[in-house]
Formats: C-alpha cells, sequence, structure tokens
C-alpha cells in the first residue's frame, strides 16, 4: 500500500465521515474510494488535489509524508452559542506541527515580526514548517508553541519574553483566571487571563494582570486557537523587539541548564 492511500484513509477517519459521504464530496463511487484505501488503486491527479485543496496540505505531504504522524487532526463540531469546539473549520481542524528525527513534537517560535503572519498561516503546513522550532525535555507531552509577547499588559512579565503554551483541544478546557495565548480573528495574538463564558453568553472575557488595562470580550466564534501557557523565557533585560538570534540563545541556555542539573542528579 503507497503512503497516498494510508494518508487517504486517515483523513476521511479524521473528518469523521463515511466513505460514502467521502466519496460523495469528491465526486467519486465509494467503491473506487474503498480500492483507494486498501491499496488497490491510486487516485488520479484531479482527485488529489481537491483533497489536498479540502484539508490544505501540500500534494507532496500527500504523496509522501505519514499524515497521522506529522500532522495532528482536530475535529470541531461547533455549536454556536454553547461553543463545544475551540474553532469552526468546515468541522475539521488539522493542526500542523513539525517532528524532529526520532518523531518527537518540536515547539515552533512564533516571534513578534511572525505574529502578523499567523493570522493567515496557523493553518499552513509550509509556514509552520519556516518557524524556529527547539524542544524542551522537562515538559510534559503535548503540543507545545512558543509566543514572543509585546506590551506590558501582563506585567510583570516583560514585553520580549517568550511563553510557552500546550495547545487547548477544545473550548471546555479554558479554565477560568488562567493565562492562555489566545488567537483570534479580530485581535491576533493576545496573552491574557481567561474567563470561560462561552456556555452561557458565547464569549471569552480576556483580562490583563496590569490594571491600567480594561477586561474585553470574544465571541466563540471568533476564536481560532488557545495555547495554555505553562512557561516563560526572559532576561533582566528583556527589551521589546528582541533578535531571532537572542530568542534561541534564550532557548539554548535554557536547555543547557537542564541537562546541567540532570546532571548533577545522576552523578
Amino acid at each position: 500500500m503507497n503512503m497516498v492511500n494510508k494518508n487517504i484513509r486517515f483523513l476521511r477517519n479524521a473528518d469523521g465521515l463515511t466513505q460514502e459521504k467521502f466519496a460523495e464530496e469528491f465526486g467519486i463511487k465509494r467503491s473506487l474510494l474503498g480500492a483507494y484505501e486498501e491499496g488497490r488503486s491510486n487516485p488520479n491527479y484531479k482527485v488529489m488535489m481537491l483533497i489536498c485543496q479540502r484539508y490544505k496540505i501540500s500534494m507532496e505531504s500527500l504523496l509522501k509524508e505519514d499524515l497521522s504522524s506529522s500532522l495532528k487532526h482536530r475535529i470541531s463540531k461547533h455549536s454556536g452559542k454553547n461553543g463545544n469546539a475551540l474553532i469552526d473549520n468546515d468541522n475539521f481542524r488539522l493542526l500542523t506541527i513539525t517532528v524532529d528525527n526520532e518523531g518527537r513534537e518540536n515547539i515552533e517560535l512564533v516571534s513578534q515580526k511572525a505574529a502578523a503572519g499567523y493570522l493567515s498561516g496557523y493553518a499552513d503546513e509550509e509556514f509552520i514548517k519556516e518557524l524556529p522550532k527547539f524542544r524542551l525535555p522537562f515538559l510534559q507531552s503535548g503540543t507545545y508553541r512558543a509566543f514572543e509577547i509585546t506590551g506590558d499588559s501582563m506585567l510583570p512579565i516583560q514585553p520580549g519574553s517568550i511563553l510557552i503554551g500546550q495547545y487547548v483541544e477544545t473550548a471546555e478546557d479554558l479554565k477560568d483566571g488562567s493565562p492562555y495565548v489566545v488567537v483570534s480573528k479580530n485581535d491576533g495574538i493576545v496573552f491574557k487571563r481567561v474567563m470561560n463564558q462561552l456556555k452561557d453568553e458565547g464569549k471569552l472575557y480576556l483580562h490583563s494582570d496590569n490594571k491600567a488595562y480594561p477586561p474585553y470580550a470574544i465571541g466563540g466564534e471568533d476564536l481560532l486557537e488557545a495555547w495554555k501557557v505553562e512557561l516563560f523565557i526572559s532576561r533582566p533585560d528583556n527589551k521589546p523587539g528582541v533578535s531571532m538570534e537572542d530568542m534561541m540563545s534564550m532557548v539554548i541556555e535554557l536547555q543547557q541548564e537542564v541537562m546541567r542539573l540532570k546532571g548533577h542528579k545522576s552523578a
């Protein structure tokens, strides 16, 4: 069985579609889809292109990559005011990640400079692949992303600090009072404490630690992603607009410190 056959089956199952429904969507017979999934036949170029467009993946990825490993699927069944899903994207959310040579998830770094492009590129495989990436061995299993913050609304965490957040799969997992990096259509990337009123009001209320900034609300339909902040990396002289080299140096220093501490424990 070729990789494309395995990937078609993965995408259909991840999307929660029957063979009949999937075949109907792409204008083919159910029996032909069955042949694709069982490796008895391969799809033609037109069908593969439609699949790539539907799931926002490249042709090369469909043909050569094991999507079940390189991409994590997130299925969203949006219910309007009740806000059970984190997002609504044709009832399917494909969270793009990168992995190292051993198949372990990387942490992608979204700098201030990359933040504007993230709104249009957060679901773009090529955009995510181009982001700087690193790993922190002491983090628990999960999907993490790093964001460089701006502004002083969450003091004492300084502008230019790097926040590392764990991906929140469903809106029900957003806990009142906890800090999150919130990605929304209208406000972009912000770092706030969240009060979750999606179930009752269809809204999230975002609060700053700096009381000079009043809280405000966003609608559930505006929410794209949320990342629960687990730690931050900062220097005493942190300034907004720190260079990419400085950010990666901070990460490397933290990794080296972790390895040093592990060495002391094993000695």
